[in-house]
């Protein structure tokens, strides 16, 4: 902890000399090397503690100021090194301010009794009229925040997560508010009750009030014009900017949200990107956007989601009861306005709509597309497994993960063939054999639920799902005899079903020993809990080979994986790899002749796949 000393005679003169004023100088304190000369037009009341201010600050490109505190009334506030402090319209109370900051033509900075700066909040999210299902802390990510609302009316679970949050924002929450090193702040009106890490910088903001914002060197936070930000915490590397209001929210790793949008109890994570529309009650998880005015996105789980113009999951038909308007992850509308159906949270970036319609079977026709015409409703089953648009997303989002790598809070797996979407292709195509066997091969048309699906779109879902369940498999074989853990699984972990927890694949299994094990306390704090979420996820390719393993027997009906076997599901492999290669050219080549793509455009994309033979071996 740092020393200070009293001010010496000589150097109260000097202050008063410069218009400075003391309720009392015997409660004004200084580092030893402290120098008066930089402090203009200064009051202080109650405890003061002040650094060293030998340096130039650069308050703007080029233009640089000596350090020192000028046109300001302070109150209980430590001021570390070399920083500039001027302009404060009001005053500075009960704040602690770090090295090399700038503030300058600021109206109040403020902490108040009871400051929680945004920590504790206990917000309702897909349900805005239900109970609050997630707690709002520092290290909340996308897991955390998923496994609350996937088990909220879990009482016994709920209380033990609430207990180890509020432990954990025991032990963190300072005294007061603080502001971090390499701190900005200019032409803001207010800042209550909010803590600011290093090397943020808010400008033209006019209201932050019980906030926290983790910025840092590397993952620095833009707090933009106009901004009214109430009980939320903000992100390493997020850029909020032109006049957003955001109440009781959460916003995650290298999000943006700008342009007016409007926020209020929802949580947004990692690479999101929210501009113009309005978000109530939203779960926005990685890779999450919407860029229109007409959008809003209320009371829905949504990731890797595009919303598009007018997109409105509000219900005012509702009449009694919560609403519930289902999960929508990994995807968007097509551009010709098709939904393509997904199971809940799937991956492959794509719409899962069948939940939403309360029609949970639906879930097993994976990267399927439906359709209407008139009052009759299409399902083209498998059809966005070779399209140009999944080619285009798998390669995509590794590439826009625009989060520094000290600050990766929330995982995200990017594979878009997994046990997880695997295991729904294995249901989806026995239950499209299963309707062509009840049916037989020589009609026109199969119902399904209320839907119909054409024969040959039957038919050809029944082949796209076979191509990507071979190439999922030759992809894991190929990965583990690279990485050598070939050969049959050691554990079982890994078997039976899976789950996408907002961006992370993880065996049901253990999401339930992960319940126990915080139900019977041997869980000790919330940082164990995310620990937890990243060991598994450090264990997936562990997990899904012995998924894997199993599906590979079963598909080809082994009692073993032999050598013999294995050459099969190898060539198999790039077989089905060469046919969904094809199958995205075509798709490419009809959109090309529609006249919408340049022929630069065109080109560089069949050079692409035209390159896709090297990753064969």
């Amino acid at each position: 902890m740092r020393e200070y000393r009293q001010l010496t005679q000589e150097e109260i003169g000097v202050l008063e000399n410069n218009s400075c004023w003391a309720e009392n100088w015997e409660h004004v304190q200084v580092a030893e090397a402290f120098s008066p000369y930089g402090f203009h037009r200064v009051v202080f009341y109650g405890d003061i503690r002040l650094g060293v201010f030998e340096k130039q600050v650069e308050v703007t490109n080029g233009f640089t100021k000596h350090a020192g505190i000028n046109d300001a009334t302070l109150r209980n506030v430590t001021v570390g090194d070399n920083c500039l402090i001027e302009k404060i319209g009001n005053f500075i109370n009960n704040y602690t301010i770090g090295d090399d900051c700038y503030i300058s033509n600021i109206c109040t900075m403020e902490t108040t009794e009871g400051a929680t700066f945004g920590e504790g909040h206990l917000v309702s999210v897909l349900n805005e009229m239900g109970d609050g299902n997630v707690m709002l802390f520092h290290d909340l990510n996308s897991q955390l925040a998923a496994f609350m609302v996937k088990h909220f009316k879990d009482r016994q679970l709920k209380d033990c997560i609430m207990r180890l949050v509020n432990e954990e924002i025991r032990f963190t929450q300072p005294e007061q508010g603080t502001i971090g090193n390499g701190v900005k702040i200019i032409n803001t009106k207010e800042i209550t009750n909010t803590v600011v890490k290093d090397d943020c910088e808010i400008s033209g903001a006019s209201r932050l009030s019980d906030c926290t914002i983790l910025s840092s060197k590397d993952a620095s936070v833009y707090i933009g014009t106009g901004v009214i930000c109430e009980n939320s915490i903000i992100s390493n590397g997020c850029s909020i900017t032109n006049s957003v209001k955001m109440q009781d929210c959460f916003v995650g790793e290298a999000c943006q949200i700008t342009n007016g949008f409007t926020a209020e109890a929802s949580v947004f994570f990692a690479n999101s990107y929210m501009a113009n529309g309005e978000a109530c009650a939203a779960f926005c998880g990685p890779f999450s956007a919407s860029h229109h005015k007409s959008s809003l996105l209320i009371g829905g789980e949504f990731s890797f989601y595009n919303a598009g113009s007018n997109t409105n999951f509000s219900n005012h038909a509702y009449k009694m009861g919560p609403m519930h308007y289902g999960t929508l992850e990994r995807g968007s509308k097509t551009a010709s306005g098709a939904y393509v159906l997904m199971p809940a949270n799937i991956g492959a970036f794509s719409v899962c709509f069948g939940k939403l319609m309360n029609h949970p079977d639906m879930r097993c026709l994976p990267f399927a597309y439906l359709m209407a015409y008139g009052e009759t409703m299409y399902i083209v089953p498998g059809r966005n497994i070779t399209t140009v648009g999944l080619y285009r997303d798998i390669k995509k989002w590794p590439k826009r993960d625009k989060r520094a790598a000290s600050c990766r809070k929330s995982v995200i797996n990017f594979d878009w063939l997994s046990p997880f979407t695997v295991g729904e292709i294995v249901e989806g195509k026995k239950i499209l054999e299963s309707l062509q066997r009840a049916g037989g091969k020589n009609v026109s048309s199969y119902n399904f639920q209320e839907y119909i699906i054409n024969a040959s779109s039957l038919k050809k879902g029944i082949k796209y799902y076979d191509i990507a369940l071979r190439i999922y498999m030759g992809a894991v074989l190929k990965r583990a005899v690279k990485e050598g853990f070939l050969g049959k699984p050691t554990s079982d972990t890994g078997l039976g079903k899976w789950i996408d927890l907002s961006g992370l694949l993880l065996p049901v299994s253990e999401e339930e020993r992960l319940i126990e094990d915080i139900k019977n306390g041997n869980v000790e704090s919330i940082r164990d809990v995310l620990n937890r979420f990243y060991d598994i996820n450090d264990h997936y390719r562990e997990y899904q080979w012995a998924w894997t393993y199993q599906l590979m027997l079963d598909y080809y009906g082994l009692d073993e994986l032999t050598d013999q076997a294995m050459q099969r599901i190898r060539e198999d492999y790039v077989r089905a790899r060469r046919a969904w290669i094809a199958e995205i050219r075509k798709d490419a080549q009809k959109e090309f002749s529609m006249g919408d793509v340049e022929q630069e455009v065109f080109d560089d994309f069949i050079s692409k796949l035209d390159h896709e033979v090297d990753y064969e071996d």
